[in-house]
């Protein structure tokens, strides 16, 4: 998914579908008859979707403009014939890309969608609340008991966490229910000729005919999100193209239908991008009001036990396990909600989708899987989540006062360092938590 070498940051987000972006994912060859092969439940029949709003990009981007958009939209057929030469490059035959491709319409709803992810606009507990639920926590353990046989061999095969793969099956598309239903070659073809991101999406858009040219996945069940992201763990065509695996033995890499294939290649994505054996993801710990919150963030990581003599400690002070882990300190509603001390493994799945927010649905859901409780510390629900217009102009006002940020709206690790080192500046306590109090306090410098 995005932010990775495999996905492009928030653009392939979805919550409120819950469709993420895909995943990288590897390769692996086992005997069809040793696993369930279970079909995945087949999507309802697919709802009209909305029109274009007809509005411009909240994004501001030239590319997004009512016009932009019109423009491109009234040069599709050109946009789609001008790729043609760099599918036959691929070894995309003609007959295929005439299949697919040449009567493609642009599914314009998309721009809409484009500027408007999830993950960006919720609290961090709003994010949770909605995705860590009972319903997915139940489901979740029926999965993995059904499937026990499967996930132990693929733990054996890549040493990735069983309830880690489940947990991200269940947040990316509620264990494949709501993985979404555009076509993913007119959804990438769209991305591809019109808007921001043409550049990246041509290359999905391409992807997803070599997956139609080698037969993998039936050209009908290629659907996901807006985005392009497909089958329960959502991978990107590119991701699917590098990285999927046919672990059923089947002579097919089906991450749409084969439950072996989606566990085991969900597994290796991970895999490669340098999971840990035998190492969770984080920690939820204990942050005294007294600390210096300038040491939190991903630039700042040292060992457990250096946390630990910092004064980071665990609820109830339970042990950390191996204190020469290292880790960084995540703080996202800073001195007023918990903390998180983030191991490598936490990096390893923000790099299959690149917001915290996500990454820690999928820990916390994971740790539920197996056994564990909720946090124990409260969230400041009392706090008002700020509007983007509010967090953009907290963002312009801090770019103002000299802080190295470039206003977009999404509140991310750069602009919690800069309202750190802002609090820090004017006497508050520097936790880097974008609150109403903060933003009035910069309208009045």
């Amino acid at each position: 998914m995005a932010g990775s070498s495999k996905t492009i940051g928030a653009l392939l987000v979805a919550a409120s579908a819950l469709a993420g972006a895909g995943a990288a994912l590897g390769q692996a060859r086992h005997a069809s008859n040793e696993f369930p092969t279970g079909a995945i439940s087949q999507p309802s029949a697919r709802v009209q979707q909305p029109a274009w709003s007809g509005s411009s990009g909240a994004s501001g981007d030239p590319a997004m403009t009512v016009e932009a958009i019109r423009a491109a939209a009234a040069d599709f057929p050109n946009c789609i014939e001008r790729l043609w030469s760099a599918a036959a490059r691929r070894g995309i035959s003609r007959v295929t890309f005439r299949a697919y491709a040449e009567r493609l319409t642009p599914d314009l709803r998309i721009m809409d969608m484009l500027d408007a992810q999830p993950e960006f606009t919720k609290s961090f507990w709003d994010y949770l609340d909605l995705l860590v639920t009972d319903e997915r926590i139940e489901k979740g353990r029926e999965l993995l008991q059904r499937y026990d046989r499967t996930f132990d061999a693929v733990e054996r095969a890549y040493g990735v966490d069983r309830h880690i793969i489940a947990a991200i099956w269940g947040i990316e598309s509620n264990y494949g229910t709501l993985g979404g239903d555009r076509p993913v070659v007119r959804s990438t073809a769209t991305l591809a000729c019109i808007g921001r991101r043409q550049r990246y999406f041509r290359d999905e858009f391409l992807a997803a005919l070599e997956i139609l040219q080698h037969g993998d996945i039936r050209p009908d069940r290629l659907v996901g999100s807006w985005a392009g992201a497909f089958g329960p763990t959502q991978f990107m065509p590119t991701a699917f193209k590098r990285y999927a695996v046919d672990f059923d033995g089947d002579g097919r890499r089906d991450v749409v239908d084969s439950i072996p294939d989606v566990i085991a290649s969900t597994a290796n994505n991970l895999k490669k991008d340098g999971w840990v054996s035998g190492e969770t993801w984080g920690y939820e710990v204990v942050v005294p009001a007294t600390f210096d919150f300038r040491l939190a963030g991903p630039s700042h990581a040292m060992t457990l036990r250096d946390w630990q003599r910092a004064g980071i400690v665990r609820p109830s002070h339970q042990p950390f396990p191996r204190l020469d882990d290292r880790a960084y300190l995540l703080v996202p509603a800073g001195v007023q909600g918990p903390g998180f001390l983030m191991l490598t493994n936490f990096r390893v799945i923000m790099k299959y989708n690149p917001a915290e927010a996500y990454a820690l649905a999928i820990g916390h859901l994971a740790d539920r899987l197996r056994g564990g409780g909720p946090f124990v510390q409260q969230w400041p629900r009392y706090e008002r989540v700020l509007s983007r217009d509010e967090r953009l102009e907290l963002q312009q006002l801090l770019a103002r006062h000299g802080y190295d940020i470039e206003p977009d709206g999404h509140l991310g690790a750069r602009t919690r360092a800069a309202i750190r080192d802002f609090q820090a500046s004017a006497g508050i306590v520097p936790d880097g938590f974008a609150s109403a109090t903060v933003l009035n306090r910069l309208r009045r410098q």
